[in-house]
């Protein structure tokens, strides 16, 4: 029998779009997220601890964030393609093995640069990227009429990540020092996604019933020019709106640790706003999913471009303590929409054979505009003294995204009007 007749043979009803299999799939995929998304936030935790014991200033200190995030950026393409091809059970172990030697190996780096080195390619690169974009472009052949409310589940993972490991991570440097803390994540990573990756060997029933099919998944627009542009003009810009929103969201969600430090708070505290940010920033995905179903992935990606702004603005007056828990608070809960409205927007303007290369595409700049932003509030603190203008380019980068979008919904009305 050829490949196109295994992929062309009928599926079990069992394996079908939004069946039991479907949702328990989903929840596994949620649980990989939320294991793999160690390598995202470990960084964050452990840079005032970095910068004292490698004696360099915040910039520097940020640089290792930056080299997770381009990795992770890079490699979310790269595991997309591996997924593609062999399925998304492939990348998942390969990544599960990436994350534990890539965290033993950092806790026993000797200088920043072999630290950041580690970060970027067996952490990032290898690692926690595939538990990210495969895992999403996965799901979303697994959804159709949910499919928004799916990716905010599955996408949910990123955060309950930060809600969880941040405390737990400063707990245990607080014991028994960062090094060792690092080690033992690595091994935990290696315990529990390597065995986790086997259940996910059946392909999605998408992609099973015809070689790059997407009848079935109910979209009807013009996927030959997306939003009324050329697929790479559409594409260009979504992934510039994609560096520019997650520039902006980087600012405290890297830097509110060493923010509270330097305010005097103590590290702690700072790594309990990031809890609350993230945690929070799980009601605002799954809150934003359920409109995104109602209002499409464009509309929900402008509004919560202009709650981010506003969340971040109200950072500029905020030094107390309780301010900066309630506007960490209100950051979780403005901004945790924007990342999955970017996958639905694929998904619905682009060809679906095409979805798990763009989908990839598009999280890479939202990573890479996170990897910017890390170092480049480190480095405009360090220009300055003060984190008020960082949290100023953030607002800049911000309504960068928010023109980009209202462009967007412009194209889509002259293009909607023009055909109607």
């Amino acid at each position: 029998m050829t490949r196109t007749a295994i992929l062309s043979a009928p599926r079990s009803p069992a394996h079908a779009v939004e069946s039991p299999y479907a949702w328990m799939r989903l929840a596994l995929s949620l649980l990989l997220m939320t294991i793999g998304g160690s390598g995202m936030y470990a960084v964050a935790v452990v840079l005032p601890a970095i910068q004292s014991e490698f004696a360099v200033d915040r910039g520097a200190a940020s640089l290792p964030y930056t080299a997770t995030m381009i990795g992770f950026g890079l490699g979310g393409v790269l595991m997309g393609r591996l997924a593609d091809r062999f399925g998304v059970m492939v990348p998942v172990a390969l990544g599960g093995a990436a994350l534990g030697a890539g965290f033993i190996g950092a806790g026993m780096a000797p200088d920043l640069w072999s630290f950041g080195l580690v970060q970027g390619l067996l952490i990032g690169l290898l690692g926690t990227s595939a538990t990210f974009a495969p895992l999403v472009s996965d799901t979303s052949q697994w959804f159709d009429r949910r499919r928004g409310t799916a990716l905010a589940i599955c996408m949910s993972g990123n955060y309950v990540a930060g809600a969880l490991w941040p405390p737990v991570m400063q707990h245990f440097i607080d014991a028994v020092g960062w090094r060792q803390t690092y080690v033992g994540i690595g091994v935990f990573c290696l315990a529990t996604i390597l065995p986790l990756a086997w259940f996910l060997r059946p392909r999605p029933p998408v992609l099973a019933a015809t070689p790059g099919a997407g009848a079935a998944t109910g979209i009807t627009r013009d996927t030959s020019r997306p939003m009324g542009l050329s697929p790479a003009a559409a594409q260009a810009l979504l992934c510039v709106a994609g560096v520019a929103c997650c520039v902006a969201m980087s600012m405290p969600q890297v830097h509110i640790v060493a923010y509270c430090s330097d305010l005097g708070f103590g590290a702690a505290r700072g790594a309990e706003m990031l809890a609350l940010m993230l945690g929070l920033g799980i009601v605002s995905r799954l809150v934003s999913g359920w409109i995104s179903d109602r209002i499409g992935g464009l509309r929900t990606l402008l509004l919560g471009s202009i709650l981010q702004g506003v969340a971040l603005l109200m950072f500029l007056p905020s030094e107390g303590l309780v301010s900066l828990y309630l506007v960490s608070a209100m950051f979780g809960l403005f901004q945790g929409g924007i990342v999955p409205a970017y996958a639905l927007i694929v998904r619905e303007h682009f060809s679906p054979a095409e979805a798990g290369a763009r989908v990839g595409t598009v999280l890479m700049a939202t990573l890479f505009g996170m990897a910017l932003g890390g170092w480049m509030s480190g480095a405009v603190f360090d220009l300055t003294g003060s984190y008020r203008a960082a949290f100023l380019n953030g607002i800049a980068w911000n309504a960068l995204n928010l023109a980009i979008v209202l462009y967007l919904l412009y194209r889509v009305r002259s293009s909607s009007s023009s055909t109607g």
